[in-house]
C-alpha cells in the first residue's frame, strides 16, 4: 500500500509530501527499509547504565583531600613544666634560679658532712669538681650547638671572670685552712655584701634603701647565728689571744685579711658573671670559662702544695657526685645573676646557711639555741621579703 499527497499553502511555495509504504511488500521493498532505518539511526547512543548492587565499589568523583597527619601530642612532665618556668618562664626566675643555686649548696653540705668516708685534700676536691664542671659545661654547648669560644667582647670578659674567680677560690682555701671554720664561712658569706658594692661601682647599679635592709638583715642573721659557735669554738678568742703573739698572731692577721680578699674578689666575679652572661646570652659560657682555668691550675696546686691521695671507689663516687651538683648550682647561680639584680640577687644566697642551721637542729647535730633560731629566721624574713616583693627581670 503506498499513497501520497501533496499541499501548498497561498502564496508560498513550500511543499510537504507524505509518503506511505506498504509493510506486505518487504521483499520488494528491502533495500529502501534498510536505507530508511539507517537515515532514522540516531546521531548519539544512549549509553546504558552500570548496574549497581550492594558489592559494588562506589569511587567519589572528587579530588582526594590531602591527608592530615596528626602527631600525638608528647605529655610534659610537672617538673620540666616548672624548670622552663623557672629558667626563663615569670619575672621571678632570676629569684628562683637563685634560691634553686643555694638548695643545691645546702645539698652538697648534707652530703658532704652525712656520706664522707676517706680525707680528701681540699685542692683535690676542687681540682675534682672543676674538672666534671668543665666536661658538663663544654657537652652543654655542644648540645645546644652554642660556639664555645664567641665574639672578642664576651671572650674577654669569661677570661677575666675565669680569673678573678680562681683567685676567689684559691684564697678561700688558703684561709679556712689557718682559720677556724666557722669564722671562715661567715667571712665567705660578706660576699654578696662584697658584689653588692662592686656592682655599683662596675655596672652602675643603683642601690634602694630596700635592698640595702635586705642586705643588712640577712648579715645580721649571719651575726646570730655563728656568735654562738665563734664563742664555743674560740675562734674570736683565739684570733685575739694570737694577735698578741708576734708569729701566730701575723699568721691569723693575714689569714683573715686573705679571706676579706676571697670575699671581695667573689663579689667581683659575680659582676663578671653578669656582664658575660649577658654579653653572650648564655650563663653556661662563663661555667665553662671557669672550668677551663680551674681545672688545670687546682690540679698543678693539688700536686705542688698538697700530697695526692688516692680516692676510693666510694669516695670518687661522692666526689663525682659533688661534681655534678656544684655544676648546677654554678648554672643557675649564673642564671640568676643575668636576670636579676645583683644586691636582691645575692641575697637569696643567704637561705643556704638557714637552711642548713635548720636542718642541723632538726637531726640534732646542732644544739637549738635563741641566737641560731633569731638569725635564722631573720634569714627567711628577708630573703621572703626579696622574693615577693622585689623582683625586677632584667634579661634583655
Amino acid at each position: 500500500m503506498a499513497a501520497s499527497a501533496d499541499a501548498s499553502t497561498g502564496d508560498d511555495n513550500h511543499t510537504v509530501e507524505l509518503i506511505v509504504l506498504d509493510d506486505s511488500e518487504p521483499a520488494a521493498n528491502g533495500g529502501s527499509l534498510a536505507s530508511s532505518s539507517e537515515e532514522i539511526t540516531p546521531l548519539l547512543t544512549q549509553i546504558e547504565r552500570p548496574k549497581i548492587n550492594i558489592f559494588s565499589v562506589s569511587r567519589s568523583r572528587r579530588k582526594p583531600r590531602e591527608l592530615v597527619i596528626q602527631v600525638p601530642e608528647t605529655e610534659i612532665s610537672p617538673v620540666s613544666l616548672f624548670l622552663s618556668w623557672a629558667w626563663n618562664g615569670s619575672r621571678y626566675s632570676g629569684l628562683v634560679c637563685m634560691a634553686f643555686s643555694s638548695l643545691i649548696y645546702f645539698v652538697m653540705e648534707v652530703l658532704s658532712d652525712n656520706f664522707t668516708a676517706q680525707s680528701i685534700p681540699l685542692f683535690e676536691t676542687a681540682f675534682v669538681r672543676c674538672t666534671v664542671t668543665l666536661i658538663l659545661s663544654y657537652l652543654w654547648l655542644r648540645r645546644i650547638g652554642q660556639p664555645i669560644f664567641g665574639a672578642t667582647h664576651p671572650r674577654k670578659l669569661l677570661v677575666l671572670r675565669a680569673l678573678v674567680g680562681y683567685l676567689s677560690l684559691l684564697s678561700f682555701i688558703y684561709c679556712i685552712q689557718r682559720i677556724p671554720f666557722s669564722l671562715a664561712i661567715l667571712l665567705s658569706f660578706t660576699t654578696p655584701i662584697m658584689a653588692s658594692i662592686m656592682a655599683r661601682i662596675i655596672l652602675h647599679e643603683k642601690l634602694k634603701i630596700a635592698e640595702i635592709g635586705g642586705l643588712a638583715c640577712s648579715l645580721s642573721g649571719m651575726l646570730f647565728i655563728f656568735q654562738q659557735m665563734l664563742t664555743t669554738q674560740g675562734g674570736l678568742h683565739k684570733t685575739v689571744e694570737a694577735s698578741h703573739s708576734s708569729f701566730g698572731g701575723s699568721k691569723h692577721i693575714y689569714a683573715a685579711l686573705i679571706g676579706c680578699i676571697s670575699s671581695i674578689t667573689g663579689g667581683i666575679s659575680y659582676c663578671l658573671i653578669k656582664a658575660a652572661a649577658k654579653a653572650s646570652d648564655q650563663p653556661v659560657a662563663t661555667v665553662l670559662a671557669f672550668g677551663i682555668l680551674a681545672s688545670p691550675a687546682a690540679g698543678i696546686c693539688t700536686f705542688a702544695f698538697e700530697e695526692f691521695v688516692l680516692p676510693s671507689l666510694y669516695s670518687l663516687s661522692l666526689l663525682l657526685a659533688l661534681g655534678i651538683l656544684s655544676f648546677l648550682a654554678e648554672v643557675f647561680l649564673a642564671r640568676g645573676l643575668q636576670l636579676e639584680k645583683i644586691s636582691k640577687a645575692t641575697n637569696v644566697l643567704f637561705v643556704e646557711a638557714a637552711l642548713s642551721q635548720l636542718w642541723g637542729i632538726g637531726t640534732s647535730s646542732i644544739a637549738p639555741s635563741l641566737g641560731r633560731l633569731v638569725g635564722c629566721l631573720l634569714i627567711l624574713i628577708s630573703v621572703s621579703f626579696t622574693m615577693f616583693f622585689g623582683p625586677e627581670k632584667e634579661m634583655e
